[in-house]
């Protein structure tokens, strides 16, 4: 039996409201709003820039690529890990290649991407799925080495096609290791994400984010940094935390 170790929601809220507290005291202490403004001052760039529209059109922007390189991360990390976990010599051969993708900066997988492929929106998806894809075959090949033997075995008794195994014998049994790799794929993937924007492309938060450093604005730099991370914790909290339930309710049965 397993027990759920995630606060409640009352204290969660409690727990970023007490953030915001020491927040605004440093910003109190150190008196200076150039360096460190005030959640209140913060606040009052999140609102004029969502009433000119600007900050929901950048925000978008990041998001449709969050997702993106998310999804073709997942995709092909998921398959990679499937192929890999089940056939030990083509993983003899290709495990060295996943280490070299594991340790290759981000920075320099973005850089190349982009002399490659050309400032675009494909190098700037594919860059940061590149970055993802490594982390998210290593946790699906480890699953896949978890999966009960003796069903594999009942299935192969059974006569069950490949297509038939994965979607009913396989792919279950991976839902845990599944949702690590979405929880830890959004984490990294929107902040890479931000690089990518703030390296190449001409809209989106981490884009605003260079924008505004130039102009040495801490305030707005602050607005967007805060206001996506509160969507991704919205997708944290609504969706992938659900979704972890259901993938772990098995253990619990």
């Amino acid at each position: 039996m397993t027990h759920d170790t995630r606060a409640p929601a009352h204290i969660t809220a409690l727990s970023l409201l007490g953030l915001g507290a020491v927040w605004f005291i440093a910003a109190r202490l150190g008196n200076d709003p150039d360096i460190l403004p005030s959640p209140l001052v913060v606040w009052d760039v999140i609102v004029a820039e969502s009433q000119s529209g600007k900050l929901w059109f950048h925000m978008s922007q990041t998001f449709v690529r969050v997702m993106a390189a998310f999804c073709l991360a997942m995709s092909v990390g998921s398959a990679l890990g499937i192929w890999l976990g089940s056939r030990p010599r083509v993983n003899r051969w290709l495990d060295p290649w996943v280490t070299v993708m594991l340790n290759l900066p981000a920075l320099v997988i973005i850089v190349l991407c982009y002399l490659w492929i050309g400032l675009n929106e494909i190098a700037a998806i594919v860059a940061v799925a590149l970055n993802k894809t490594a982390m998210v075959t290593v946790t699906i090949r480890e699953g896949v080495r978890a999966l009960d033997r003796g069903v594999a075995d009942m299935a192969q008794v059974y006569r069950m096609s490949f297509w038939t195994r994965l979607r009913h014998v396989i792919w279950p049994q991976l839902g845990p290791f599944v949702a690590t790799s979405t929880r830890n794929g959004l984490a990294v993937i929107w902040k890479i994400v931000l690089v990518v924007e703030f390296l190449g492309r001409s809209n989106g938060v981490g884009f605003q984010i260079h924008l505004y450093f130039q102009l040495f604005d801490t305030a707005t730099v602050l607005a967007y940094a805060i206001s996506f991370t509160a969507v991704m914790l919205l997708v944290e909290y609504l969706v992938v935390q659900k979704w972890e339930t259901r993938a772990n309710a098995w253990r619990s049965a």
